[in-house]
């Protein structure tokens, strides 16, 4: 029977080759991950895990957790990967939307985590860091394990997003969206068996998972598989790698290492960045040491990957380059829908195999954001120039996109909004040397309140995810505002462009 997905993931394996090394000495052939993903698969089944149902994840990175997704995938059932900074109260949303049928977590999480999954008809399971945990005891090492039959529109992930209100939204991603896409990457990257990937990505987000993993599985190449991005560590595993793909941190942070040269380098054939948005400084300064123009691209996690500056060309700062093959991309009056010429800014909409095909349980949600011909609006603001070239010149949503991670000032601001003191807040995102952007909160304070910046970041603490903090607090006497009421976001992002020029004081 067929496994969409797994099929060719299998089909493209290095039989007897490296898969994984890992950070700490330890190793993982494509076999041994073959017979591991196979022997989880079966405890899933014996789980109760039934094809379609979901399978929240919540765990530190590790070869296991990787595992784990691949066995989803090969017992029918839909990976659902959440950020590790999630609080209890985060969590409780996601689980009770999607009503997984089993929770994997840290066994350090474990009993917070069982009330709120046990009040939402999920059985809890653990795993850490070092394969340890309930999850993996007693597999049965029988290699033999016949797929879940999967065919291209079964759903084979759900990953959450923001959403307009501050409620997340479960982007359902099929077989063909991961599958499509990577084989994409793979043609265009020139991704090969001889290739080996320092991946020091988180593996709960698209970045991670589904471009850097899956285009490794589908090329048959093998990866440093990194707990967490360090530039020494990483500077030292070029000497034996071929490519890197990260965020922008990732850029700035190597570009000011002193460890940096063209000598070091010479061996890694691409850097691709993407997640947010690539300071051309920082495009300039690390070509400049390494002798490498960065790649970048730009994608989303309803839609995987839309675009990416070329292979043999120009790789142009400040650009995400072209549609890939297979994507169909517009840029269109907001308003109208109407195709605006090339130089014109308008909202990006793509079309395409790996575009996802809806928010989970929310049907209006979904129709409101496709157009009648199947384009999806991604709520990003762009021009082409007339190379092509497309430009990301803002986004329509506010949202803001800090070290990589999607944060959605809505949700920040209702949470502050209910601190004592607080009367209304207005939360953006403005340029800095790290994160990209950096999460500022301009707060006006109730007539009489003593609140203050420790008390806002305080009261945050057990409520958010730290990515989704602010990096500051600024008290205001009012918000700006149009003559519609609205809060003009734009004056405030104006006024503190510059705020983090000269330093980050709060992280």
């Amino acid at each position: 029977m067929s496994n969409h997905l797994f099929d060719a993931i299998r089909n493209a394996a290095s039989r007897g080759g490296i898969f994984i090394d890992t950070a700490d000495g330890r190793q993982w052939t494509y076999d041994q991950m073959l017979s591991g993903s196979a022997a989880l698969a079966r405890k899933l089944i014996q789980l109760g895990v039934q094809p379609g149902d979901r399978v929240a994840v919540q765990v530190e990175k590790s070869p296991e957790a990787l595992l784990l997704y691949l066995s989803c995938l090969r017992a029918g059932a839909v990976y659902l990967p959440l950020n590790t900074a999630y609080t209890l109260a985060e969590l409780d949303y996601f689980i009770g939307d999607a009503e997984p049928a089993l929770v994997v977590c840290s066994p350090a999480a474990r009993d917070g985590l069982v009330p709120v999954a046990t009040d939402h008809g999920a059985r809890v399971e653990t795993l850490d860091e070092r394969g340890g945990g309930t999850l993996l005891q007693g597999l049965d090492e029988e290699n033999a394990f016949q797929d879940v039959a999967r065919g291209p529109d079964d759903l084979a992930a759900i990953l959450y997003t923001s959403g307009t209100t501050g409620r997340s939204k479960g982007a359902m991603l099929t077989h063909e969206n991961l599958l499509s896409n990577a084989q994409t990457l793979r043609e265009y990257w020139h991704f090969t068996a001889d290739d080996r990937l320092i991946h020091a990505l988180p593996i709960f987000h698209t970045h991670g998972l589904f471009v850097a993993s899956n285009v490794v599985l589908l090329s048959g190449a093998s990866m440093y598989f990194l707990p967490k991005f360090d530039a020494t560590q990483v500077l030292r595993l070029m000497q034996t790698s071929t490519v890197m793909m990260g965020v922008p941190t990732f850029y700035v942070r190597l570009a000011q290492h002193a460890g940096l040269t063209r000598a070091v380098a010479s061996r890694m054939r691409l850097f691709i960045s993407g997640s947010a948005p690539l300071l051309a400084e920082t495009h300039k300064a690390f070509a400049d040491k390494s002798g490498h123009l960065i790649l970048e691209r730009y994608g989303m996690t309803e839609t995987n990957m839309n675009t990416s500056n070329p292979y043999d060309g120009d790789r142009i700062a400040g650009t995400v380059g072209f549609p890939l093959p297979g994507v169909s991309l517009q840029v269109t009056d907001p308003d109208s829908g109407k195709p605006l010429t090339d130089g014109e800014t308008g909202m990006i909409e793509v079309k395409g195999p790996n575009v996802f095909t809806g928010y989970w349980r929310m049907p209006e949600k979904t129709q409101a954001e496709f157009r009648t011909d199947g384009f999806f609006i991604t709520g990003d603001l762009g021009k082409i120039d007339e190379k092509g070239y497309l430009h990301i010149v803002g986004r329509g949503k506010d949202l803001v996109i800090s070290g990589g991670y999607n944060i959605y000032p809505k949700e920040v601001e209702s949470e502050i909004d209910q601190i004592d003191g607080v009367a209304e807040s207005a939360v953006i995102g403005v340029p800095h040397p790290d994160f990209g952007e950096g999460v500022t909160a301009l707060v006006v304070k109730e007539r009489g309140a003593s609140v203050d910046e420790r008390a806002i970041l305080t009261g945050l603490q057990d409520r958010l995810a730290r990515y989704k903090q602010p990096k500051q607090v600024i008290f205001i006497e009012e918000l700006p505002r149009n003559t519609m009421g609205k809060v003009q976001k734009n004056v405030l992002r104006e006024q503190y462009r510059r705020l983090y020029e000269s330093g980050d004081r709060a992280g």
